[in-house]
């Protein structure tokens, strides 16, 4: 052998360990956001604070991970870009309320204190680190939810975590008859499921709901499976109302009405997917015609609403009639002797009080509670702690800045999921098609609720972001770098 070759597999042996090991890095960075998205929906959906705070810790520590798999592999983030930025802006914006401004002096108090746009800097510190984990959580994701396997993977678990948080809160809700069902906090009759609020629940439960549909109408799922996919829809659809969330019921019936507009595009733009058989397209065709019939449309359509809203009042019985009427007095004033101030019409209303107060740059990302009391005018034995609503919420904390981020934010992924959505790939539009469902139910429940709150619900929804406008080619097996 002589000197060149020697020398020059010497050479190729160190690179070949460099791949090796970044490649093992890279299961390693998959493997963890797939135990954060099971840990993370544990303990009460992520509520406690402590609970947070490791979930910070651990998105931060497979990001060390994956910069250190980058530097080896040399293979870095090349998509999602245009979905990441407007979110990395707002964490900029959040750290920017925080910085002080100068000292000033509070009345009545000797110390000096420091002046910052938020009114609670600590707290804004602390969305916007949660916000950095959730980001980072989507890049990792844009990068290593690089095949049809693994896509399958991440949709199958997070169909997974809510069936199993459906059985466990049925069971819960028909067997329970003391402090505490597996975790210590769980109260009778409060809650649903592991999640110390219902509305927090229904949140998950609706991700979920519109994944499995999606991949079931848009044909992302195989014949011999779909059964398993549609039994995974009963418990979900049964806790979901079980729960008898107010906010998750309209939210599914908007979501009803995404699907039926939406499938028919789909299945549209699978019959002028090249490379097509003819029999393919023939039996696509005609499934096309009778969806392309307006009269068959909208039956098939009443027929649906009407099953689901028959459905719903029958499982929900006398507990979910109740709660129908109570939302009669929720948006009702408030005319008890108590004079609480805390009906949503009434946060509401002083949360575009808070907003005129501070209308360019809010009063902090995540101060919202510290800052209500200044225009809540009830007795105070109950002050608001959330909007309940996420947008009045956003553009009172983050005033007219955040709010244009947020919409900025909102702009880019209905873009990238609108060319998703007509992808020659069938499995791309199925899983785009459940991911839009999903993000769906998601926007109209956060209209009088604050479930995004939880991170559990925060982390499953920036994955069907990034299901929605993930535009990297999906390879159909695990490859070396």
């Amino acid at each position: 052998m002589s000197q060149a070759e020697t020398a020059e597999r010497m050479s190729v042996a160190p690179a070949t360990f460099k791949l090796r090991l970044a490649r093992v890095l890279g299961i390693l960075v998959f493997a963890g956001l797939l135990a954060l998205l099971v840990i993370a929906a544990i303990p009460y959906g992520t509520a406690e604070a402590w609970w947070k705070a490791f979930f910070v810790c651990a998105a931060f520590s497979l990001g060390i991970l994956w910069l250190i798999e980058g530097y080896l592999s040399g293979a870095w983030v090349t998509a999602g870009w245009s979905i990441i930025m407007p979110a990395a802006v707002l964490v900029i914006f959040s750290f920017l309320q925080t910085i002080s401004l100068g000292n000033g002096q509070i009345s009545g108090i000797a110390t000096p204190s420091w002046r910052t746009i938020s009114v609670d800097p600590y707290e804004t510190r602390f969305f916007a680190l949660q916000l950095s984990a959730l980001v980072l959580c989507g890049l990792l994701l844009f990068r290593y939810l690089s095949t049809t396997r693994r896509l399958r993977i991440v949709i199958n678990l997070v169909i997974a975590i809510a069936v199993a948080s459906a059985v466990f809160g049925v069971v819960r809700q028909t067997t329970q008859h003391s402090l505490g069902f597996g975790l210590p906090l769980l109260q009778m009759d409060q809650g649903y499921g592991q999640f110390i609020n219902r509305n927090h629940f229904a949140f998950l439960m609706e991700m979920a709901l519109g994944l499995t549909l999606g991949m079931v109408l848009g044909g992302g799922v195989k014949r011999d499976q779909v059964l398993l996919y549609l039994a995974a829809l009963i418990p979900v659809w049964t806790a979901l109302v079980l729960c008898n969330s107010r906010g998750g019921l309209i939210a599914m019936l908007a979501q009803i009405i995404v699907a039926a507009f939406l499938v028919s595009g789909v299945l549209q733009s699978g019959r002028a997917a090249p490379g097509a058989n003819a029999a393919g397209s023939e039996s696509t065709s005609k499934v096309l015609g009778i969806f392309k019939s307006s009269p068959v449309r909208i039956g098939l359509f009443l027929v649906l609403v009407c099953g689901v809203v028959f459905g719903t009042l029958y499982l929900g019985g006398e507990q979910l009639a109740t709660r129908i009427e109570q939302s009669r007095t929720e948006l009702a004033g408030d005319n008890t002797e108590l004079h609480q101030k805390v009906k949503r019409n009434e946060t509401w209303a002083m949360t575009l009080k808070m907003f005129a107060a501070h209308p360019v740059l809010g009063v902090g990302m995540g101060a919202y509670w510290v800052a209500v009391p200044a225009f809540h005018d009830g007795s105070g034995t109950l002050t608001p702690q959330e909007a309940h609503n996420e947008y009045l919420e956003l553009l009172a904390s983050g005033g007219v800045v955040g709010f244009a981020i947020g919409v900025w934010f909102l702009v880019a992924v209905a873009k990238k999921a609108r060319a998703n959505l007509g992808s020659s790939e069938r499995l791309r539009r199925a899983a785009c098609l459940g991911a839009c469902i999903g993000i769906a139910g998601v926007a109209v429940h956060s209209l009088v609720d604050f479930g995004l709150h939880m991170l559990v619900n925060a982390l499953v929804f920036t994955t069907l972001i990034v299901i929605a406008t993930s535009e990297q080619p999906w390879r159909k097996e695990v490859i070396t770098e």
